[in-house]
Parts: structure tokens; sequence; C-alpha cells
């Protein structure tokens, strides 16, 4: 985890749609430049009344989900806090809070990153000046990462069913990245 100071501050994604508050079941795929996520969205079934536990897996199909594809991911982390422990994350008291996504402005992370980056004899800090930290916070986890944008594609699937189309992002991405340096 990271030591935050007076200049962060929390922006609420609106773009990125709610995840699912029971079992969001997010997976993260991950190269040097390209990271993304999936995860399942807030929407119950029609035929779901909600007088009972409705159990889903990583295998249950048709079901509304995300992939949020980070471009230029210089860093990312995946774990804790859950929501019965979000309090202990750094930002919950600016604001930051579970099963949300979020932005940090002025990050002390990003800062940070820059900071240990400064001994590099090739060294542009005007690289991190772009950056963005972006917070996902699940039911189970937290997801974050230094990325420098990201796009949204929105299925109805399940993560089983949508690592394929997961790992055709990655490549391509990379691929084209790879292209314009």
């Amino acid at each position: 985890m990271y030591s935050i100071d007076e200049k962060d501050r929390i922006v609420l994604l609106e773009d990125i749609p709610q995840s699912s508050v029971g079992a969001p079941i997010p997976v993260v795929l991950s190269d040097e430049l390209v990271t993304i996520v999936a995860f399942y969205l807030q929407d119950a079934p029609d035929v779901w009344d909600g007088t009972s536990v409705r159990i889903v897996s990583s295998e249950t199909e048709g079901e509304p989900l995300a992939l949020i594809r980070f471009s230029l991911c210089y860093a990312s982390m995946f774990g804790p806090p859950n929501d019965e422990a979000f309090e202990g994350h750094p930002l919950a008291n600016r604001g930051l809070r579970p099963y949300g996504a979020f932005v940090i402005e002025n990050s002390s992370w990003i800062r940070r990153l820059e900071q240990m980056n400064s001994v590099h004899l090739h060294h542009k800090p005007e690289r991190f000046w772009a950056r963005k930290h972006y917070v996902l916070s699940f039911h189970d986890s937290t997801f974050e990462c230094v990325a420098d944008g990201y796009t949204i594609e929105l299925h109805d699937s399940s993560i089983k069913q949508i690592l394929p189309r997961m790992m055709e992002l990655l490549d391509q991405s990379s691929n084209q990245i790879s292209k314009e340096s």
C-alpha cells in the first residue's frame, strides 16, 4: 500500500457501471503495458424476485459483465481491503468507498512512483503527469492501477467464457502499442 497526504482527492467515475455488490468475481489479466479487469455487474435477471439467495460463479452464463481495459498500465495492485475492512484503506476517509469506481486526483501513489523513478538516467517527470490512479472497489477485494486511460466493454457472458476476449484485448493492445513505439 502507499501513504497519502493532503493533496489526494477522490472523484467518482460515473461511466464505469456498478459492479455486483454480492459476487462481482473480478478477474485481472495483465502484461507490462495493458491490464484488463472483468467483473459481473449489479443487474439482477428479470426472473429473480429477490426473495431467495441467488448464487453465481465464474461459470454462470448470461450474466451482465464489464471489461475495463487500462492502457499503458504502469503499476497495479489487487487484493485487500474487502468491503468489511474498507475503513483501513488510506483513502477511505477522503470518500473512497466499497462498490465503486474512482480516479484519484493528485495521487500520492503516482507522486511516489515518479520519485522512485527519478534515479533513472533518462527520467522524465512529465511522463507521470498525465497518468491517472484508478480504483475499482469490489465486495471481497480492491483493484488499483496507475494508467494512461481506460475503455469499457459490456457483455452478457460468464467470467469463464470472457477469458478469451480478455486475452484478445491484451494481445491487440500490446501489439498496437508496440507498433506505435
